[in-house]
Formats: C-alpha cells, structure tokens, sequence
C-alpha cells in the first residue's frame, strides 16, 4: 500500500462537502440507523436505555469529528496505529517536477 504525504491543499478537495469521505459517510449512516431501530424498538425507555441507545450515534459522529492537522478522529487512529506497529519511513510525494524516486 502507496502511504505517500501530500500537501493538505490537495486533499481537501476530493472530500464530500470539503470534511468526509465515502467511508465517513457510511460510518455516520450505520450510526444514524442503528440509533434510530434501537429508539423505535424501545417504547418510552427510562433515561438509561435512552442514552445507551444513543451510543452508536455518538461514536460515529466522534470517529468521523474533524481535528486540527488530520481529517478526522479515524483517521488520527488510523496514523497511531501505522506508527506504532507498521512502518516508519514515509514518502514525500508533493507538487514537484521530480522527487526522490527519479534519478
């Protein structure tokens, strides 16, 4: 798998209104809809059954949350992860004419 960095301009726009991907997009829906079945199954639910029932909402909107420097939360996750057990070199593959590559 090509982990290349590019520069931040670049990649904001092939994002979904400019903050998701396709995948965020999915994440969200699994979270809405199952939020949704768990309220409708649960007819007038004390307040605990109603918070849990929240739940997947609330970690799918957590997990697709823009952050500073990083797309979303998941994707943070995801750069911690390959760093602490994948590798470790990066390549840098930016706006120029030639880069480390081309000799």
């Amino acid at each position: 798998m090509n982990q290349y960095l590019m520069p931040a301009n670049s990649k904001k726009s092939r994002l979904i209104f400019g903050f998701f991907t396709v995948i965020d997009l999915i994440i969200v829906g699994i979270g809405v809809t199952l939020t949704v079945l768990f309220l409708i199954v649960l007819k007038d639910p004390p307040l605990w059954q109603l918070l849990l029932a929240i739940v997947p909402l609330l970690v799918c909107v957590t997990l697709v949350f823009p952050v500073p420097n990083y797309h979303n939360v998941r994707q943070l996750l995801i750069n911690i992860f390959y760093f602490v057990l994948g590798r470790k070199r990066y390549y840098w593959k930016g706006w120029c004419v030639k880069d480390d590559t081309d000799k």
